[in-house]
């Protein structure tokens, strides 16, 4: 069943993102498993949604890569506000 996650992190600027990126994803490319990425500046900080093919490999690219890599240099620091959820609608254009 398709899983989405968010991670919001508080004081995060865009170059944190993109230095955060380059070091956990494929160049060019998402990690095996997650099928929609997208991010962006918002209030108090920076969001970031991931859509995956199932909690078990997004459980496993946050224990087993993101948060194995922290902290980055020039990425974020400290621990995003987290946010998930079984998908009960995927819907695209």
């Amino acid at each position: 069943m398709p899983y989405l996650l968010t991670h919001f992190w508080p004081g995060g600027t865009e170059e944190q993102y993109r230095a955060s990126i380059a070091a956990v994803h494929p160049p060019g490319g998402l990690p095996e498993g997650q099928i929609y990425h997208a991010a962006g500046p918002t209030e108090g900080g920076f969001l970031i949604v991931a859509v995956w093919d199932s909690k078990e490999r997004s459980d496993r690219f946050v224990s087993d890569v993101l948060m194995a890599k922290m902290p980055i240099e020039g990425g974020f620091a400290g621990q995003p506000e987290g946010r998930s959820a079984e998908i009960a609608n995927l819907a695209t254009a």
